[in-house]
């Protein structure tokens, strides 16, 4: 009988659910590139179709694609990138991150047409299920570990969890905690619109985990928008909801995450002005106690009501030595307190116990070797002279700019693929900046070594404070004016961009999910990641579908 039960059940959930697209979404995110590989090679054999139908006139995928290759390699003529056995190398490395991008967006593409869009919801409502799971999985392994049931607030073992505990809060890609913050919020808004109440709240609690500064301000004014605009009485509620959500986490469970965020902020609008302020004479002396004033600056009966306080003193530091030689003795951080109630003593916060390492991490000494071994090619971090007045972020896209202002002819096709910005060019550097790369092909081009890369080593050589989202020079707008230029910029916005938005009247979580990532490419070198830009594409193409009649791809 428990046997026709189980058989039952799962028939129902096999039926209702696309196990080959979850798969897919399971590992392919990954963070680890070795899984990657094995995992598109896999699916593109298990489901041979490779009918990607790249037209300029309703294209199937995006146009943008297959076009920004055609850049990279008029940049590769130009620029004799050819004659660089090395640069060939990390030509065909960076060629092979946009054809991954093709091949995966190809499946989800495949996924989203030969399904019902039913089927695609409960997949995607699974695959958050499983992401939660694996994230208050490590939160609990958190807990286990420091012994307290707010790790946010545990500043022990050198703080290497309390404000950054929502780092380790990586979810199922086993990625960086944005990774994960970015999924959740997508799935915020999904929820929200689909009116799953209880996979909205799992999914901003999971958000609020991450701690993700940068996703919660950028969702909140889409949520309060949605709730203004796009919002019956039920999801209103729930916005609602999510809201209190959010000002408890900031309040009660994370509060040094709040000034941490709030003093982010005012460095990043701060304009410091000289302000004269008029000399008032103070009377340093005036709040001490009478007993740590020197005689000359008394009167006469401040003096007698020093003797008798000293006085005073004395006789109270003989009765409590008494008192204490008297009371029973107690194991150790176990003291009476006053009234005979027992007391624990609570940890000293300024132990070195309690604050941040003060020898320089392991993973920095990389760092610190490269800076030294190349200090001359770095004006800002091998100076020591440089101090900045901005986040990092903008000195980058300030780098840019200002690269182009000097070399005009560069500006319509950029300086080719891996020679300024992109992850790509970090792994080419060989020391493990973005991921491993093969040592014997190292490459460096020098636009990028005394722009972002010295930029880069500046603030990431610090302590792990400066190592925040707004200091990073990644950001897929950067990358792709940098390296493909205004013409590429303008691909994106036209055939990438363009593919989705042109649907923004049948678009329902779709519209505030594209303004989300409009946001959120500011963070990384998404397309290179291989993460986050492949679960917006699913959603996006299925909000599309549900929308319009499509035909099923004949495998």
């Amino acid at each position: 009988m428990l046997t026709r039960a189980v058989a039952f059940y799962t028939d129902k959930i096999k039926d209702k659910v696309d196990w080959r697209l979850l798969t897919f979404l399971l590992l392919f995110l990954n963070v680890k590139l070795a899984i990657k590989i094995p995992v598109i090679i896999l699916f593109s054999l298990w489901q041979f179709n490779f009918k990607f139908g790249f037209r300029f006139k309703d294209s199937r995928l995006p146009l943008f694609y297959p076009l920004i290759i055609v850049i990279v390699l008029v940049d590769w003529v130009i620029y004799q990138g050819y004659l660089s056995s090395h640069y060939n190398i990390l030509l065909l490395t960076g060629i092979g991150f946009w054809f991954l991008c093709i091949l995966a967006m190809h499946q989800i593409k495949l996924a989203v047409d030969n399904n019902p869009a039913e089927i695609v919801h409960q997949t995607i409502t699974i695959f958050f299920v499983i992401n939660a799971l694996v994230s208050v999985l490590t939160l609990a392994v958190i807990i286990l570990k420091t012994h307290t049931i707010n790790p946010y607030t545990f500043q022990g073992e050198y703080q290497k969890y309390f404000i950054n505990t929502g780092d380790y809060i990586r979810g199922i890609a086993f990625d960086t905690s944005i990774t994960n913050s970015t999924l959740n919020a997508f799935g915020v808004i999904y929820f929200l619109t689909r009116k799953n109440a209880v996979m909205l709240l799992v999914c901003m609690a999971i958000l609020l985990l991450t701690a993700s500064n940068f996703i919660n301000v950028v969702l909140l004014p889409i949520l309060l928008l949605l709730f203004v605009f796009k919002t019956d009485r039920y999801q209103k509620s729930l916005v609602v909801v999510c809201l209190v959500f959010l000002v408890v986490f900031m309040a009660k469970i994370s509060p040094q995450n709040n000034e941490y965020a709030t003093q982010t902020l005012i460095h990043l609008f701060k304009k410091d002005k000289p302000v004269h302020i008029a000399a008032v004479p103070v009377n340093l002396m005036a709040n001490w106690r009478i007993t740590d004033r020197p005689d000359n600056t008394l009167t006469p009966e401040e003096r007698k009501q020093k003797i008798a306080t000293l006085y005073l003193d004395s006789v109270g530091r003989i009765l409590d030595s008494i008192r204490e030689s008297k009371r029973p003795k107690y194991i150790k951080n176990v003291y009476l307190a006053n009234g005979g109630r027992i007391a624990i003593t609570q940890p000293n916060l300024n132990d070195d116990y309690y604050q941040y390492k003060k020898e320089t991490p392991v993973e920095l000494f990389q760092l610190i070797g490269f800076i030294k071994s190349h200090k001359t090619a770095l004006p800002m971090s091998g100076s020591g002279e440089y101090t900045y007045s901005m986040p990092g972020k903008a000195v980058g896209f300030l780098q840019t700019l200002s690269f182009f202002r000097a070399h005009l002819g560069k500006i319509l096709t950029g300086t080719g693929m891996g020679n300024f910005s992109s992850k790509l060019a970090y792994r080419a550097v060989g020391s493990g900046f973005a991921g491993g790369y093969p040592s014997a092909y190292d490459y460096i081009n020098h636009d990028f070594l005394v722009n972002h890369l010295d930029l880069y080593l500046y603030f990431y050589s610090k302590q792990t404070s400066f190592h925040s989202i707004s200091n990073s020079t990644y950001s897929v707008y950067d990358q792709l004016l940098a390296e493909y230029g205004v013409l590429g910029l303008v691909l994106f916005i036209i055939f990438y961009l363009g593919f989705f938005a042109k649907h923004y009247q049948k678009l329902t979580y779709g519209l505030p999910i594209l303004f989300l990532m409009l946001a959120v490419l500011l963070t990384d070198y998404w397309f290179e990641q291989l993460s986050v830009l492949v679960f917006f594409e699913l959603l996006l193409l299925l909000n599309i579908k549900e929308n319009k009649t499509v035909k099923p791809i004949l495998q």
